[in-house]
């Protein structure tokens, strides 16, 4: 999951109570700091590495998976900086093991290919190799290992509609408590594929807006994360805004306090194209109120 917190760093603000900044800073300065980290989003989004490049995925089976433009393939990928053939991925247990075939022209880190063994994204290092504009590399999702492609020149990228928000409104920049699990709880997040993977939650979160109190589940993306994962939905999702709801981090509580604050709420990556994992926000995140603030719907989603 750590590829979701490469997605999106939260820029951290004042702590508010009752949707009124304490040691305020101006408006200007407010509006500022959400307007910065809608260009740092808009960023990473739009990279050579960014959401927007994904044109491909693709699930091993035991045993070999050749790869390449040709129909025949197992994988098969119809790109013209791809060869017919590209090679084999060689699913043994949990491990992936790449051949490529002759005059594929198939590299890693500037260097030709001929085999090479291919760790995944779950290590932190995963191994990337490339074919012209085409980047790809192994992903682990639930137990299961896949192939996941880039294409640095795809059409949802040069052609990307740019991203629309609620209004910008301080309100929405609230204080929370966090209640932790004694102990931390496991709990079952479903993908978007209809995975199950188990994430682990230190605690939950409660804030008040409309005179009523609301609960948030919180989980750590990994062990030492520092921050908060949030997957939520709303009133306003599969309306205004994504209908698989939105993602929001927040930093870890000081003294049993959070500043939350949905101005910086964003559509997931399956918003924008249909080749992520994202997961799904549990049943006990799907709130009747209207969050109007943060991202809306991609005007060019699928």
């Amino acid at each position: 999951m750590h590829v979701f917190r490469a997605l999106l760093l939260a820029l951290i603000t004042p702590l508010t109570l009752g949707g009124v900044a304490q040691s305020a800073p101006t408006e200007t300065s407010y509006r500022a700091e959400i307007e910065a980290w809608r260009a740092q989003r808009v960023a990473r989004l739009t990279s050579e590495t960014g959401w927007l490049t994904l044109v491909g995925l693709y699930w091993f089976k035991p045993g070999g998976n050749t790869f390449g433009r040709a129909r025949d393939n197992a994988l098969v990928l119809d790109h013209a900086a791809l060869a017919p053939r590209a090679g084999t991925f060689l699913l043994e247990g949990r491990t992936v093991r790449f051949t490529a075939s002759a005059d594929a022209g198939i590299t890693s880190s500037g260097q030709a290919v001929a085999s090479t063994d291919m760790a995944p994204d779950t290590s932190g290092n995963p191994t990337v190799l490339a074919s012209g504009s085409l980047r790809f590399f192994v992903i682990e999702r639930a137990g299961r290992l896949g192939l996941r492609v880039r294409d640095s020149a795809s059409s949802m990228r040069t052609q990307f509609q740019g991203l629309d928000y609620f209004p910008i409104d301080e309100t929405w920049a609230v204080h929370a408590r966090f209640h932790p699990y004694q102990p931390a709880k496991q709990i079952s997040i479903v993908n978007i594929l209809g995975m199950v993977e188990h994430m682990t939650a230190p605690g939950y979160l409660t804030f008040t807006r409309s005179g009523q109190e609301w609960r948030l589940d919180a989980v750590l993306e990994e062990p030492d994360a520092s921050e908060l994962f949030l997957m939520f939905a709303d009133a306003t999702t599969g309306r205004e805004t994504y209908g698989a709801g939105r993602f929001l981090y927040v930093p870890l509580p000081q003294a049993g306090e959070v500043s939350l604050d949905f101005n910086k709420a964003y559509n997931p990556p399956c918003a924008f194209n249909e080749f992520a994992t994202c997961p799904l926000p549990p049943r006990q995140n799907r709130l009747s109120l209207r969050v109007e603030a943060g991202e809306r719907a991609y005007r060019g989603s699928h």
